[in-house]
């Protein structure tokens, strides 16, 4: 995070909030726009987003807009993410090369953008065709 000097002020001053960054609604806009994405709160406030059935990417709600997001990557990216501050091994999941940023504003929005993308197209391809056709002809159940 950057301070800013203003030549008229001799104290620091804390950027302001960008309404560009990619906070919670931004996630979420993004990861709803992809095919056959849901969204399902899990293990208390985590916010999941999955196709066909699997995890693509995690939002913690519970720590504000700019909440901490986990997605898969591939083993290259995986090693060169957590070479940047804020950007460790997720919890349980890291082995199989999956990173959790502490805040959503880590990356840049483009790269971030890049990087959910390529986690939704890793979870894909790893999902069985017919999994998928399964879950579209499930009949949803009613709520009583």
């Amino acid at each position: 995070m950057t301070f800013l000097r203003h030549r008229s002020e001799s104290r620091l001053s804390l950027p302001r909030y960008d309404p560009h960054m990619p906070d919670v609604d931004w996630l979420r806009k993004l990861c709803l726009s992809l095919p056959d994405a849901t969204e399902k709160l899990q293990w208390g406030e985590n916010l999941c987003f999955k196709v066909r059935g699997k995890i693509f990417a995690i939002v913690d709600l519970s720590q504000g807009k700019l909440a901490p997001i986990i997605f898969k990557c591939t083993p290259e990216k995986f090693h060169e993410l957590v070479e940047i501050d804020g950007i460790a091994p997720s919890p349980y999941m890291g082995r199989y090369k999956w990173v959790r940023l502490e805040s959503s504003n880590v990356l840049p929005p483009s790269e971030l953008e890049a990087l959910i993308r390529q986690s939704y197209d890793l979870v894909v391809a790893k999902t069985p065709k017919k999994k998928a056709a399964r879950q579209k002809a499930r009949p949803k159940r009613r709520a009583k």
